[in-house]
């Protein structure tokens, strides 16, 4: 077997061989992860350095689009909001009833911790499931 061959679940390999081929993998995954990341990045700044450039041409002729053969360049504004004083968002989003301006997720280990002890005598709260699932995790070997 090749130390990143397929695998199937029919495997009659021991223990030993499952886990060195499953750290041969994770290597062999991890290098390409590397080197992708570092590929993509120099594209992405490629990339960065034409829109600003594409930016610039827009901003001097005042022109919201660019129609060319190859496509079409649209200036857009973008917005993105943020917080810098969460206490006294929460009072406003309190004092408004304006819940909706938080986004729908349940923060994991808050949630976990706020549960501790309350679940086998109150259950979940309304419209909240859980889901459990067993998995593995392999660990390199200690020295």
């Amino acid at each position: 077997m090749s130390e990143t061959a397929e695998v199937s679940m029919e495997s009659d390999l021991g223990f030993e061989d499952l886990v060195k081929a499953y750290m041969n993998i994770r290597e062999a995954r991890q290098q390409l992860k590397e080197k992708y990341e570092l590929d993509d990045a120099a594209l992405s700044n490629d990339m960065n350095t034409i829109e600003g450039l594409l930016l610039n041409k827009c901003n001097e002729i005042n022109a919201s689009s660019i129609r060319t053969g190859y496509g079409t360049v649209v200036r857009k504004l973008n917005e993105r909001f943020y917080c810098n004083d969460w206490p006294n968002f929460r009072n406003f989003v309190l004092e408004h009833g304006a819940i909706e301006l938080l986004e729908r997720r349940i923060h994991q280990s808050n949630f976990k911790e706020f549960m501790e002890g309350r679940l086998e005598k109150d259950g979940l709260p309304p419209g909240v499931n859980v889901m459990r699932e067993y998995g593995v995790v392999v660990r390199k070997p200690t020295k």
